[in-house]
């Protein structure tokens, strides 16, 4: 078992303990346990910028080991977005250089009087001041400190998370975000700047997990969709997403974008350096771009990602892939989340074009290059409109009123990731129920899109063929149930889903195999029950917040405005839908039943909480008291 250490700003103490055994064998790392100490720790009566909240650095038992894609670490805390239940997940180096320092979870309350970064190398953790780092971009702050310290790994904040922008990001490897619900807005409400982290343990597996390991890697490199990500990257999704309407445009009027090919896979191929992977990463899904010269001129950058591309690109119908890429070097040196940061200057143009929100700098029409980049920096500095928007689309829309709230794109105070749920019913479904806010890597349920029929007979045997067809409500909450859970596992192993859950290169039972090398006795049949043990913690969090059905529901856009797709999408707003030909027509989506069914599936109420039945078969009969 690893170490945990806890950090009080205010006090300056530190305390180093064993992560309890119990800990482990209930909830197996990373997210799971950190859900517990939260849950714990911080009640309804600690707001987010409370010093008394926890801001959790977590890695699970697979992350800095040979088990492909064992990179990823967590951060959890109490959501300025959600205002209950918060947590984002990264990737790169920063994690495994963690677990080298002896420390599965660093837990940090408190604030510090004035700026600070924590260094922890081994044994040895210390504050330090950071009055020279503070305000610094994410990237120079990175270099300063890994030349001050080498061989070090930095998670650092930028101005974003200073001026405790709601969606500000963790920094990590200059370009991996742990991004959402706002973790970087926690971590600079105490104070707290970077933490610098260098392990000089050698670490030993048994040869039993090292077998399992390599042959779990050897797998995962040869399936297809690893060697899809490979050549491509995640913008290959792009052009298949446009064909079946998931690929959502100006601000989800539209389930396509008529100017898709020019940010598609190939277009970011032409400004691609170098592809790269993280920690232990037989995939490599990752391209560094640059834009060599021009008014978006761009020095190498990791990205842009699949969510990225359409959040800064589509959503704001964007077709300049230099706009893009540099849109994302600048989230990324700021410290923002680019879901959330496409997606309120999105809800802002909407505002202008109805007549509800005046642009005082910047013209705020679709696809501007000037409005987009400026409002990038001025939310991130909470200047002119960015000082509205810098709180997500749910504050600025409350502020704004009128109709403002029918095109605010959120679920639980978190902005809707980049897939189109009129469309893929199971990720509305998703959406709406996951605990973090809307989420597309909370529940992943990609089973009918990407075709898994194997898995489909194989986990859900129970599920007609309705199952595999993406505009269909039905047998939706059992594939949700499942993936969610399957999810949870992931995060709280500290694997990145590319090697699971967006493949299934792997399944649940090869996790369990894997677990129990490393002395983590745990059965094949418990190991969805350890995901759904975990699912089921962190509604419980916000139960206890208040939280019910009435919080797991969509924007009234995808409820109420119907769909239409176009079999040919360069006809959007050229052609009218009585004129084109339409692959799907009217499309919504019946939230309600679907909601019915994962809620009975799930053992809670039609409120969407838990039943004492289902809590005590968890062993979560603890929390039985929290019940409202």
């Amino acid at each position: 078992m690893g170490k945990m250490a806890w950090v009080d700003l205010t006090t300056r103490q530190i305390r180093v303990q064993e992560v309890p055994k119990e800990y482990t064998l209930k909830y197996l790392g990373s997210r799971g346990i950190a859900a517990r100490i939260l849950y714990d720790h911080v009640g309804p009566d600690i707001s987010p910028f409370d010093p008394r909240n926890l801001l959790i650095f977590s890695v699970g038992p697979f992350t800095g080991t040979p088990w492909p894609c064992g990179a990823r670490y967590t951060v959890t805390s109490k959501s300025p977005a959600t205002g209950a239940y918060g947590y984002a997940n990264s990737s790169g180096f920063f994690g495994p250089e963690l677990k080298k320092a002896g420390y599965e979870l660093v837990v940090i309350t408190g604030k510090a009087r004035e700026p600070v970064y924590l260094t922890i190398f081994d044994e040895q953790i210390n504050i330090l001041p950071a009055r020279d780092l503070w305000g610094k971009a994410t990237a120079e702050t990175e270099s300063i400190l890994r030349q001050r310290y080498p061989g070090s790994r930095v998670a650092s904040i930028g101005p974003a998370g200073e001026n405790l922008v709601y969606f500000a990001a963790i920094i990590n490897d200059y370009a991996r975000a742990a991004a959402r619900t706002g973790m970087g807005a926690v971590m600079g409400s105490k104070n707290l700047k970077a933490l610098a982290v260098k392990g000089s343990q050698k670490l030993s597996f048994p040869p039993e997990f090292i077998a399992i390991a390599r042959e779990a890697m050897a797998r995962v490199r040869e399936h297809p969709g690893s060697q899809a990500y490979r050549q491509w990257g995640t913008v290959a999704l792009i052009a298949s997403k446009n064909r079946i309407g998931d690929m959502p445009s100006k601000n989800h009027r539209w389930g396509q974008f008529p100017g898709c090919k020019n940010i598609d896979a190939e277009a970011v191929a032409r400004y691609t350096v170098r592809t790269q992977g993280c920690f232990a990463c037989p995939i490599k899904c990752s391209r560094v771009t640059s834009v060599p010269e021009g008014p978006f001129k761009t020095p190498e950058t990791e990205g842009p990602e699949y969510e990225t591309t359409n959040a800064l690109g589509s959503n704001l119908w964007n077709d300049n892939i230099e706009v893009i890429i540099h849109a994302n070097k600048l989230c990324n040196e700021l410290g923002l989340d680019t879901i959330s940061t496409g997606l309120v200057i999105s809800f802002a143009m909407e505002a202008r074009e109805k007549g509800l929100l005046q642009g005082d700098k910047y013209s705020l029409a679709w696809g501007d290059p000037e409005t987009i980049l400026g409002l990038i920096r001025d939310i991130a500095y909470r200047e002119g409109i960015g000082e509205l928007l810098a709180e997500g689309v749910k504050e600025a829309s409350m502020k704004l009123g009128g109709l403002s709230r029918e095109f605010a794109l959120h679920v639980k105070g978190v902005e809707i990731p980049r897939q189109e749920g009129r469309v893929l019913k199971a990720f509305g479904l998703a959406h709406a129920t996951s605990n973090r806010g809307a989420d597309h890597l909370y529940a992943l349920p990609v089973i009918d899109v990407a075709g898994k029929i194997d898995i489909a007979k194989e986990w859900l045997p129970k599920c007609g063929p309705e199952l595999m067809e993406v505009t269909s409500e039905k047998f939706k909450a059992h594939m949700v149930r499942f993936t969610e859970a399957c999810n949870a596992l992931a995060d709280a192993l500290g694997i990145c889903k590319f090697s699971f859950t967006e493949t299934y290169a792997l399944s649940p039972y090869d996790l369990a195999k894997g677990l129990r090398t490393l002395g983590i006795p745990i059965k094949d049949e418990e190991i969805l029950l350890a995901g759904q043990r975990i699912v089921n913690l962190e509604r419980m969090y916000n139960v206890r917040h208040g939280f019910n059905r009435k919080d797991d529901y969509l924007p009234p856009r995808f409820l109420k405005e119907p769909l239409d797709v176009y079999v040919h999408p360069e006809d959007i707003e050229r052609v009218s839908p009585q004129e084109a030909e339409l692959l799907y027509k009217g499309l919504t989506i019946d939230l309600d039943t679907m909601l019915d069914e994962y809620y009975t599936l799930g053992g809670w109420t039609k409120e969407g909480i838990p039943t004492p039945d289902r809590l005590k078969e968890l062993g979560l009969e603890d929390l039985v008291k929290d019940l409202p």
